[in-house]
């Protein structure tokens, strides 16, 4: 274990432990929600767990890996992103399920577009694939799955239900999916095509952007569960 010093202006090294600590909290948090939520709901939750719980993991050890080196590998962050991305398109797909009918063959078309979209980019930012490639084949599987969510079948079921709370949790998990998740096409485009950035400013940049798309998104699940749990007691 690297026990080196942070210093008070190391900014990125601060980011990890940041995100670290973050996203323990909320798998805590989480996990605890299971038994204050009814049983529809105990699903999605423990799976936003497991979100949060997989980068907790992925934030220990590429935290440990910058303090000691200074330079992080694509490799880390795709290799937790092959789990968390297509893990938060299910946990979308079972909070609406919650609340109405939804295919299985849905499921399975926006969990392959996830995995996908984390695939091209990931082969196009290592040279395994032409990067412009990998960046439009991406781009069109995070747009197939905002399709789907905004306005597919998963749009409709929501749209029909009169519980306040899971339109507006609903709401921002949408959003957090489609302008937090843009960030990862935007530095990806920036680094590959727009002359790169500091490693440091990437670490950063990645790391708060995770901030709200992996623990924001698990806490507006809790939030929208145990409200509609208390309303229904």
């Amino acid at each position: 274990m690297n026990n080196k010093m942070l210093e008070a202006t190391d900014i990125a090294s601060g980011s990890f432990s940041l995100l670290l600590m973050a996203t323990l909290a909320t798998t805590v948090l989480l996990i605890m929600g299971t038994a204050w939520v009814t049983k529809k709901w105990k699903l999605p939750l423990a799976m936003a767990g497991l979100v949060t719980l997989v980068s907790a993991i992925h934030y220990f050890e590429a935290g440990q890996v910058w303090q000691a080196s200074g330079q992080m590998s694509s490799i880390y962050r795709y290799l937790a992103w092959f789990i968390t991305m297509p893990l938060q398109v299910a946990v979308m797909y079972f909070f609406v399920r919650a609340m109405g009918t939804l295919s299985t063959w849905l499921f399975w078309r926006l969990f392959v577009a996830s995995v996908i979209m984390v695939l091209a980019r990931y082969l196009g930012e290592t040279n395994l694939m032409y990067p412009t490639l990998g960046f439009l084949i991406g781009l069109v599987a995070w747009l197939y799955v905002l399709g789907e969510i905004f306005f597919g079948r998963m749009g409709e079921v929501t749209a029909k239900s009169a519980n306040f709370s899971v339109h507006r949790g609903y709401f921002w998990m949408r959003l957090i999916i489609t302008i937090g998740w843009a960030v990862y096409p935007l530095t990806y485009f920036i680094t590959g095509f727009a002359g790169g950035v500091a490693e440091s400013k990437l670490n950063v940049i990645y790391n708060l952007a995770d901030l709200v798309n992996q623990v924001a998104f698990g806490l507006t699940i809790l939030n929208a569960s145990m409200r509609d749990s208390g309303s229904n007691r």
